[in-house]
């Protein structure tokens, strides 16, 4: 007989007396302090872990101690909820925190980078940066509004570097120094890695390898070059996606280029900045890519496929129908 899945997460189930009043908050606090989501009133769930026992025995023993009663155990969800249903409730607890952190960033972009200013706005961005990490800490699954988070904050203390050394700011690289290399980003791709990871194979090095990877402590092996995630050679910077970004280092500067960066932005970013009448159909396209394949690579040849098109087609649109492209790495089969 097979032996069963083992358990991938812990569940506090409680129930707090309504007094003392304090502490109901008492709690709440500190099950957001641990990155625990509720699936019903009374029951919140953990990924499994050491660390996730010890969290959820304090939650425990403190709501004991007040008059209530606790219990912790371990789950597999095999009706009802499914793992990735779990999963996306992680992702959304995490994007909330991330968009305030975003939200905060932006509030702030506006403050003089001079004198006294320069001296908030350093404070205001360490806060910031703290804020980031805890957060990150909680971040279990890897949640989609980390990257645009940490662009932001990236962006202001490239400010603050800037005020400090008029002109700093990041360089073009070569195309030549990335080739033969391994591009490393995070499981689960969406159009955001799906684009750019197109655009490396296509525009900076037709041979390139991808590596997919559990964001969460990955520690890069010599020779990778890592794209949108966590402290990545080629992320989001500011308001821009990760594909806005490599387009601008590499200097890929082409109108059709531009015009794919446009809708990735949009869709990633979630802003309508550009209002492109092509975006929605996209956004779908992609979304029903990835919600037919789990496989990076299966994603990832889908949606070079559907890049390729796009491309050819706002080439076309610009009247630009050069069959030498001085930024194309290879116009061979890929």
């Amino acid at each position: 007989m097979a032996e069963p899945d083992p358990a991938r997460w812990l569940l506090l189930i409680h129930q707090i007396p309504p007094k003392p009043g304090y502490l109901r908050v008492k709690i709440w606090r500190q099950l957001q302090r641990f990155g625990a989501v509720a699936i019903k009133n009374s029951v919140y769930v953990l990924p499994r872990s050491e660390q996730a026992q010890e969290d959820f025995q304090w939650v425990a023993r403190a709501i004991s101690e007040g008059g209530g009663d606790a219990s912790t155990c371990e789950a597999r969800f095999v009706d009802g909820l499914s793992d990735d249903q779990v999963e996306a409730l992680f992702a959304a607890a995490r994007d909330a925190d991330y968009a305030q952190i975003a939200e905060e960033a932006r509030r702030i972009e506006g403050e003089p980078a001079r004198g006294e200013g320069l001296t908030r706005l350093e404070a205001d961005v360490a806060r910031l940066r703290r804020r980031f990490g805890e957060v990150s800490a909680i971040d279990f699954f890897g949640a989609p509004g980390r990257e645009p988070a940490a662009g932001v904050i990236a962006a202001l203390e490239t400010r603050i570097l800037a005020s400090r050394e008029p002109g700093a700011r990041a360089s073009e690289v070569r195309r030549e120094d990335y080739r033969g290399r391994v591009w490393v980003t995070r499981k689960g791709i969406h159009v955001d890695r799906m684009a750019s990871a197109w655009l490396v194979r296509r525009f900076i090095d037709d041979d390139a390898r991808f590596e997919f990877v559990d964001a969460k402590g990955y520690r890069p092996e010599p020779g990778e070059v890592r794209f949108d995630m966590f402290e990545a050679e080629f992320t989001h910077d500011g308001d821009r996606c990760s594909f806005e970004v490599l387009v601008d280092r590499f200097g890929l500067d082409e109108p059709a280029l531009c015009a794919l960066g446009e809708i990735v932005h949009d869709i990633d970013l979630k802003d309508g900045r550009f209002g492109r009448p092509e975006t929605a159909g996209i956004a779908s396209l992609i979304a029903g890519i990835a919600m037919e394949h789990r496989d990076d690579d299966t994603r990832l040849a889908r949606a070079s496929a559907v890049f390729d098109d796009l491309h050819a087609y706002f080439r076309r649109k610009a009247g630009d129908r050069r069959r030498d492209d001085p930024h194309r790495a290879s116009e061979g089969p890929r």
